[in-house]
């Protein structure tokens, strides 16, 4: 089950980035290409039902599956980056996190509009970052398809801020 092997892999690392926070390290999954694969294949198959265009990847670990789900699925991929890393012209978003604020910036033609868009990132927190991914598209003219996560953390209900937007929220484990 894909579950328990992410789950038997990601690192918990205490207090970061502070105190309080433990923060669930998915980079001890990259050194295993089969589990990455598998990965992939489960989100590909979940996905299975979606009519998506594009999907989006969150800085920075939502672009390492993000991209080799967009290769798998033959969909275009599209960076949704931190302040500062876009050359072109972008529209930009600020959002509250759990444990303080940050923006997030795409390029105004990363996709054409009515492009049904999915959003990926490696964690589902509180569900700020792919609500503000959300805000962008939909600031551009698309629809968001859905969302796909490697890892939720259920306790912090970050579910409840992407229902709006999608009701298509992928987890291959949750916490």
């Amino acid at each position: 089950m894909i579950s328990k092997k992410i789950q038997s892999v990601v690192r918990d690392i205490y207090d970061f980035p502070k105190p309080g926070i433990v923060f669930k390290d998915v980079t001890p999954i990259f050194k295993d290409p089969a589990l990455c694969t598998e990965i992939v294949d489960a989100f590909a198959e979940k996905l299975a039902h979606l009519d998506i265009d594009v999907i989006a990847g969150v800085e920075s670990r939502g672009f390492l599956f993000g991209l080799m789900l967009a290769n798998k699925l033959n969909k275009p991929f599209v960076p949704v980056r931190k302040p500062g890393k876009l050359p072109f012209s972008i529209v930009t978003k600020s959002y509250e996190l759990e444990y303080g604020t940050a923006t997030i910036e795409i390029h105004t033609d990363a996709f054409e509009p009515g492009s049904r868009v999915f959003v990926h990132d490696d964690l589902l927190a509180t569900g700020g970052t792919a609500a503000a991914a959300s805000e962008l598209i939909l600031e551009l003219g698309g629809m968001v398809a859905g969302f796909g996560f490697v890892i939720t953390l259920g306790f912090l209900n970050g579910e409840e801020k992407l229902l709006p937007y999608s009701s298509n929220i992928i987890s291959l484990t949750t916490y």
